[in-house]
């Protein structure tokens, strides 16, 4: 696992680059989000394919406990990935508010995520 940080609007954004699953249960996300807080950063990129496919299953409760994770840290986070293949409604509505909210962010490239990390 890699850990690049982007500068960008006076905030320090760490992406997190690996070929590897990073994510399999819970523990492996608390972790990561405390792994990176306490380098100071308080917004992170992540990719899906570093997670494993029952986060994204809302009845496993594994992205609940998560993300509630990042909202106590007050941590903003950006999946990176290809959403579309989840065609369940609740996953689709969970997106959906995620990202109008803003704490948590589901986006199609670095880029975005990025911009929305840096507002």
């Amino acid at each position: 696992m890699q850990i690049e940080i982007h500068y960008k609007n006076n905030s320090n954004i760490a992406e997190v680059i690996s070929e590897d699953l990073l994510i399999k249960e819970i523990q492996d996300g608390l972790d990561l989000l405390v792994n990176i807080y306490y380098q100071d950063i308080d917004r992170i990129v992540i990719y899906e394919k570093n997670i494993v496919p029952d986060f994204f299953d809302l009845k496993t409760g594994m992205a609940g406990e998560i993300l509630q994770k990042f909202s106590n840290y007050r941590v903003k986070l950006a999946i990176v990935g290809e959403f579309s293949k989840y065609p369940g409604k609740s996953i689709q509505d969970f997106i959906f508010e995620s990202n109008k909210i803003g704490l948590v962010n589901f986006v199609a490239s670095l880029s975005e995520a990025l911009d929305k990390l840096s507002k």
